[in-house]
Formats: C-alpha cells, sequence, structure tokens
C-alpha cells in the first residue's frame, strides 16, 4: 500500500479540517439565516407584491395593477406634507441628538468620581418602553407643565405644548431627545477613552489649544461612532412612530402626521394597505438612500481614511 508523503498527508488533513470548519460555521449560521429571511425579506417581498395590487388589507380578492399606487403616492399632498415632517423633524433630532450627547459625553468623561452612578443614571431612559415615555410625558404635558406656566407667568406653557400646531412637534422631539441621547451618550464615552493620551500630551507640547486639539485629535477619532449615531438617528426620525401615536397621534390638525402615522392610517383606518406599502417601501429608499450619502459623507474623515 503506497503511502503518501508526510506534507501531502499534513496538507489534506489540513484540507478535511477546513472543510469540517466551514461545515460547522454554515450550520451555526443557518438559523440566522433561515430567521433573517422568515422576518426581512419574505416580508419585503410581500410588501413589493401587495403594493403593486389594489388590495385592500381585508378583501381577498384583489387584482394586479402595476405601479398605480405608486404613482397615486407620489401624487399626493398629503404624502409629501408628511416627509416634509419627517425631514424637518430628522434635522433638529439629529442634531439635538448628537450635540447634546456629546456634550454630556465629554463631561461624564471628565468625572474622576461616581462615573457608574451617573453614566447609569443617563442611561435609565433606554431601557424604557418608547409608548410608556410617550404617555408618561403625554401626562407631563396636559397637567404638570401648564401648572408651572401659569405659576411663572408663562405664557407658552400655560397650556400644553401638544395642543399648538406650532410647538407639537418640538415637544416630541424634546422627548426623543430625553430618550434617544442615552445610548449616544454611552458610545461617545468609549470612544473618548478609546484616543491615545499620547496624542493629546504631544498636542499640548506643540501648543495647541482645547478646541485645536477636539477638532483635530478627538473628532476623527469619534468619526465612526459619530456616523452610527447619525445613521441610528435619521433612521428614527424618518420612521417615528410611537411618540407621535403615544402622544399627538397625528394631531393637532394633523401637525405632527408623520409618513409612519399616515401609513398607519391608510392601511388600518381608510382601507389603503396596499397603497401605505407602497408608501413603505418609498419611506425604505428613503433611508437607504440618506444612510448611504452619510457614510461616503464621513468614511473620509475618520482616522485612517483617505483625504
Amino acid at each position: 500500500m503506497t503511502r503518501l508523503p508526510n506534507a501531502a498527508a499534513q496538507q489534506a488533513a489540513g484540507g478535511n479540517g477546513m472543510k469540517r470548519r466551514n461545515i460547522v460555521m454554515v450550520l451555526f449560521t443557518l438559523p440566522v439565516v433561515i430567521l433573517y429571511s422568515i422576518f426581512f425579506l419574505l416580508p419585503m417581498l410581500l410588501g413589493v407584491y401587495y403594493s403593486m395590487t389594489n388590495w385592500t388589507g381585508i378583501n381577498p380578492n384583489y387584482k394586479f395593477i402595476g405601479l398605480d399606487n405608486y404613482i397615486k403616492v407620489l401624487q399626493d399632498n398629503r404624502f409629501y406634507e408628511a416627509i416634509f415632517f419627517n425631514f424637518k423633524y430628522t434635522f433638529f433630532l439629529v442634531i439635538g441628538t448628537v450635540v447634546l450627547s456629546l456634550l454630556i459625553a465629554l463631561a461624564l468623561n471628565q468625572l474622576k468620581r461616581s462615573t457608574t452612578a451617573f453614566r447609569s443614571i443617563y442611561f435609565i431612559p433606554a431601557v424604557l418602553s418608547l409608548v410608556t415615555v410617550g404617555l408618561i410625558w403625554n401626562e407631563l404635558y396636559l397637567r404638570a407643565f401648564p401648572v408651572i406656566g401659569k405659576a411663572l407667568g408663562i405664557e407658552a406653557l400655560s397650556t400644553s405644548v401638544l395642543a399648538n400646531p406650532s410647538l407639537a412637534m418640538y415637544g416630541i422631539l424634546i422627548v426623543n431627545l430625553w430618550q434617544g441621547c442615552a445610548v449616544p451618550t454611552v458610545l461617545f464615552i468609549a470612544g473618548l477613552q478609546s484616543v491615545p493620551a499620547d496624542l493629546y500630551e504631544a498636542a499640548t507640547i506643540d501648543g495647541a489649544n482645547a478646541w485645536q486639539k477636539f477638532r483635530k485629535i478627538t473628532v476623527p477619532f469619534l468619526i465612526p461612532i459619530l456616523t452610527m449615531v447619525v445613521i441610528t438617528s435619521v433612521k428614527g426620525g424618518l420612521t417615528i412612530f410611537d411618540y407621535i401615536k403615544a402622544m399627538t397621534d397625528g394631531g393637532p390638525a394633523q401637525a405632527t402626521e408623520a409618513i409612519g402615522i399616515l401609513i398607519y392610517r391608510h392601511a388600518m383606518s381608510e382601507g389603503k394597505f396596499a397603497q401605505s406599502v407602497a408608501e413603505s417601501m418609498i419611506l425604505f429608499v428613503i433611508v437607504a438612500i440618506v444612510s448611504f450619502i452619510t457614510i461616503k459623507l464621513t468614511s473620509n474623515k475618520q482616522v485612517g481614511g483617505d483625504e
């Protein structure tokens, strides 16, 4: 019986080991792939199909109508008003989340004592349900703040801001920032602690002031985290639903009717299920495009990126 040389035998054994390792890896990832396909890919494909029908969501008899729903959505002024609200809300949400989270992170990063306690306190809102937070703040806006406003003689606070079409969006925004800054703050703290202290020492020796060190050293190291925070804030702003549903339900006078609320109403209240799915598909494309642009704009700004 002919024996393989040692090198050939080792190579064959290594090849068999690699195959077994690959099989094990596939078996471990298979449940995730199956769940992802069932709960994301399949509903998305079904959504694309239903968006091209005239299904009301109840009637079993429906037919394929092509792109008619998309054309109808793009000709609907109510859809454009909802999209404009979402973009306006998203702009303030992104700016507020980045600025407030970064300021809180910088402050907490300077603490020498009780850092764990303070970080825990700031993280508490993140573990609360969005609907629960919305209902709690709705009661504060309705009962607590008007009493304080009347006592202090502040007319703007004497009534619920959620009943004012001009202020309702900002009332919801405050609640969103109160809860939404928790996770970004923790991420920014982790990013700040990853910056090498040697760089700050070298910059100090070169005569750099605090702003120059922040702009030239801290910010480049925070770009990956900043990108993630911006993308998640954009996604949260463009798909906001829970806060509005719990606090204003799109009112007053449709002043806070975001695209998520409009999709919900078309599907559940107005019998336009297929049209609502078409609106969802358009929203998906908008979120994807905005996220892609954000990544492209920030990918070359981080440490090690191409200028």
